[in-house]
C-alpha cells in the first residue's frame, strides 16, 4: 500500500516537473519573436542566419519522435514540448525565407527539405528495429546527441560575454528559461529513469547556471541589454 502511495506520488511530481518544463520552454521557443519582428519591419534577414532555426527543427523533431510511445514509455511530455517547438521553428523558417535574399531562400528551401528527410530516414529505420529496447537506444542515442550539441551551441555566448565582458548578446530571460526548462526535465528524466533525458538535460542545466553566473557578475559593467540577441539554436 506505502509502496502504491509513493509511486503514484512519485508520478505526480513527475508529471508537474514535465508540465513546468514545458511552460518554461515556451520563453526559449518565443525569444526569436523580436529579432523577427525586425525582419519583418525591415523586409530584410539583414546579418542574420537561419541555420540555427533548421538544425532547432531537427533537434525537436527528432526529441519528439523519441518521446512518443512507440520509442519510449512515458515520455509523452517530452513529445509535447518538442511538438511545439517544432511548429516554432517551422514558422521561423517559413519568414526566414520570406525575406531573405532569392540564393537564400533556395539553400533553405533546400535545408528544410533535407530536414525532414533525415527525419523520415529516421522514423522509417527505427520502425524497422523490432526490439523495443534496441529501437529506444537508436533514438535515444541520436536525440541525446542532438540535445547535447544544442545545449552546448550557448558556449559561443559564453566565451564572447567573457571575452568583450558584456552581456549584451545574452538576455537574461533567454538564459533564466534555459536554466529552468533545463532543470525541470533533469528531475523528469531522473524520475523515469531515462538516461536519454537526464544525461544532456543535466548538461544543460550546469551551462545554464553558468551564464546565469557571468550575467550577475558582468550585468554592472554591459551597456543597455540587446533587443536582437543573437541568433543561437534550441528546444
Amino acid at each position: 500500500m506505502i509502496l502504491t502511495i509513493t509511486y503514484q506520488a512519485l508520478t505526480v511530481l513527475k508529471d508537474a516537473v514535465g508540465i513546468a518544463g514545458n511552460i518554461f520552454a515556451f520563453g526559449l521557443f518565443v525569444s526569436p519573436v523580436p529579432t523577427f519582428r525586425r525582419i519583418i519591419r525591415n523586409h530584410s534577414t539583414e546579418e542574420f542566419s537561419g541555420l540555427p532555426y533548421v538544425y532547432a527543427l531537427l533537434n525537436c523533431l527528432i526529441t519528439m519522435w523519441y518521446g512518443t510511445p512507440l520509442v519510449s514509455a512515458d515520455n509523452i511530455l517530452v513529445t509535447t514540448v518538442n511538438s511545439i517547438g517544432a511548429a516554432f521553428q517551422l514558422v521561423y523558417i517559413i519568414l526566414f525565407i520570406t525575406y531573405t535574399e532569392k540564393d537564400k531562400k533556395v539553400r533553405m528551401l533546400g535545408l528544410l527539405l533535407a530536414v525532414i528527410g533525415i527525419f523520415s530516414i529516421i522514423v522509417a529505420v527505427s520502425l524497422q528495429i523490432v526490439n523495443p529496447f534496441s529501437r529506444q537506444m537508436f533514438v535515444g542515442l541520436l536525440s541525446c546527441a542532438a540535445l547535447i550539441s544544442m545545449f552546448a551551441s550557448p558556449l559561443f555566448i559564453i566565451n564572447l560575454v567573457i571575452q568583450t565582458k558584456s552581456v549584451e548578446f545574452m538576455p537574461f530571460y533567454l538564459s533564466l528559461s534555459t536554466f529552468l526548462m533545463s532543470t525541470s526535465f533533469l528531475a523528469y528524466g531522473i524520475m523515469n529513469w531515462d538516461p536519454f533525458i537526464y544525461v544532456p538535460n543535466g548538461i544543460g542545466t550546469i551551462l545554464g547556471i553558468v551564464q546565469l553566473a557571468l550575467y550577475f557578475n558582468y550585468k554592472e559593467t554591459s551597456g543597455e541589454e540587446s533587443r536582437d540577441p543573437l541568433i543561437v539554436s534550441y528546444a
